[in-house]
């Protein structure tokens, strides 16, 4: 819901006495910057682009202000992905004449002889952003923005306040007020920058509050003073995608028609309605994919629902019941701001199911301190699996790989031809695996299934996987005990990494194997009285597993041989 809460005021000054304005200049100024970049979550090359357009605004941060519209086939979600697009950005794109992305224009002007398409149209490739850039701000303006902004934390009620100042008349007799709402800091996929479903997605155009071309100023003469005032409720979604409050961005642009941006200004939000002092709210921790590995690191999500700046944070977590541990955090959250914690990894022993528990100390709100979640023992099966993988008609763009404990590529394929069927059989000792799948252009494939010499499934996909999708599971029954079996509580591993012995404590009764990457045993040893000394030195250097078995415990630990 968005609502007008004045009509535009337009003043015309006849002395700076008459003028009441508090965030605009009445003094000359260049212009600023308005950088709209064109994108997707399937582009290669969009996050050369978003590069190039922040090095512009970390150069200029008060004078250039960027805009990342998602719009055209590149930005079309696959299934499961996010909706980035906007009831805007596709007339916005349009009228640029871009033929590629990424695109841009700065301050929808047309520079003679960067044009991407035809000559006098506004979009231009990524390498001639800056150049355009210096130029605009190199200009002067005969009108200058300022923008501010508040958001109720109850209500979720955002108040917009633009003023603007003519020292110069415009050529058009009249011209337009632009209000882009963004956000910033929202995860989700990207074909291109190498991080997967974990890119950075910033300066994300969600609304534009004043509509696809602006409200109208109809006096555009100098000494002209504009100010409005927008309030506008903030959803808590924008196409599924969830709004969080602390990484909004208000940008504010007057146009001459609905093209050239003659200046423009930016701001952050500030927020009322915070009623405690001092609030850690604990509001998730991330899932955890199916395990065997016997070690889990934690990440929690905290955000600072109180008014003072979270500084220090003692974090205690433990899983299935056992040991509590205690991580202290250092950092400054400010008000509404959130950030997830990665907590020091713990071992456990596997069980069907697993539950992460994680606290944070008492404040004026302990409702929100407190947070646990379950996640399965990954799936057991045979050491021969065998993998059916079918592409659809663009099988340049599928790959898969299986790796082991220490994400070590044992096999892999792709690219692969159009329409075919790809059989593999994976030998694959007793540890623990993931297999993972990839789509280049992230909208998946064709059929992809993985099942072990008894039948069981593994793994399976109908080829809708977008961006990629793994699995981790087990081979001949290997689940890693940690040292919560009472029987292997004492023991104890070092050094680690080890030069030439490795010593081996408090394993008396126990059953000790020493073994590489590839299962294949380089020691074993029956009935330990108490301590063991294993002779290294012969080894390569790499990566090693020791395995004790005491009864029914048994623990599991990798070593280093350096």
């Amino acid at each position: 819901m968005r609502q007008k809460l004045t009509t535009i005021l337009v003043i015309l000054l006849t002395g700076l006495g008459a003028f009441a304005q508090t965030i605009v200049s009445t003094s000359p100024e260049d212009r600023k910057v308005v950088l709209e970049e064109f994108t997707g979550i399937h582009c290669v090359y969009c996050p050369q682009g978003h590069v190039i357009a922040q090095g512009i605004k970390d150069a200029n941060p008060d004078t250039v202000f960027l805009i990342n519209i998602h719009t055209g086939s590149y930005a079309n979600p696959s299934s499961g992905e996010p909706d980035f697009r906007t009831p805007f950005g596709s007339a916005i794109a349009s009228q640029s004449g871009l033929v590629g992305y990424p695109a841009g224009t700065v301050n929808r002007q047309n520079f003679p002889g960067m044009e991407q398409g035809a000559s006098g149209t506004t979009a231009m490739s990524r390498g001639s952003w800056v150049n355009a850039s210096n130029q605009t701000l190199a200009d002067g303006s005969y009108v200058n923005v300022g923008v501010e902004a508040t958001v109720d934390v109850q209500t979720n009620e955002m108040i917009i306040h633009v003023e603007g100042f003519y020292t110069g008349d415009s050529p058009e007799g009249t011209n337009m007020l632009n209000i882009a709402l963004l956000q910033n800091n929202t995860t989700g996929p990207q074909t291109g920058g190498g991080m997967g479903d974990q890119y950075v997605h910033q300066h994300r155009l969600v609304d534009m509050i004043t509509g696809q071309w602006g409200v109208s100023i109809p006096t555009t003469t100098t000494d002209t003073f504009v100010d409005e005032t927008f309030t506008h409720t903030v959803p808590a979604d924008y196409n599924g995608v969830l709004v969080e409050l602390a990484d909004l961005e208000v940008v504010a642009f007057i146009t001459e028609t609905q093209q050239l941006v003659s200046s423009g200004s930016g701001c952050y939000p500030t927020f009322t309605g915070i009623t405690l002092v001092n609030d850690a709210n604990l509001r998730y921790i991330e899932d955890e994919a199916a395990s065997c590995s016997g070690i889990v690191t934690p990440k929690v999500n905290v955000q600072n629902t109180g008014q003072n700046p979270i500084t220090s944070l003692d974090i205690t977590y433990s899983i299935n019941s056992g040991t509590e541990m205690v991580y202290n955090w250092t950092g400054n959250l400010t008000s509404l701001q959130n950030e997830t914690i990665e907590l020091p990894e713990l071992s456990y022993s596997t069980q069907s199911s697993n539950t992460i528990a994680v606290s944070i100390p008492n404040d004026d709100e302990n409702t929100n301190n407190n947070a646990s979640i379950s996640f399965d023992q990954a799936l057991d099966a045979t050491s021969t699996i065998d993998m059916e993988l079918n592409t659809d008609n663009y099988g340049s763009e599928v790959r898969w790989n299986v790796t082991d404990f220490e994400g070590i590529v044992l096999y892999n394929g792709g690219p692969y031809g159009n329409n075919q069927t790809i059989n593999e059989t994976f030998n694959l000792p007793e540890s623990c695996y993931t297999f993972n799948l990839i789509d280049t252009y992230g909208d998946g494939g064709g059929a992809v299934t993985l099942t072990d010499s008894d039948g069981i499934e593994v793994f399976y996909t109908n080829g809708a996987y977008g961006s990629g999708e793994s699995k981790n599971f087990s081979t001949d029954g290997f689940i890693v005990l940690g040292l919560g079996d009472s029987a292997l509580e004492a023991v104890s591993i070092y050094p680690n990494p080890a030069t030439s012995v490795l010593n081996i404590q408090n394993v008396e009764n126990s059953t000790i194997e020493v073994y590489n990457i590839l299962g294949q045993t380089i020691y074993s040893k029956t009935n330990i009285s108490l301590n063991e000394q294993v002779n290294v030195s012969h080894l390569t250097k790499g990566t090693y597993f020791v395995k004790i078995t005491n009864g029914d415990a048994v623990k599991t630990s990798k070593f280093i041989k350096g």
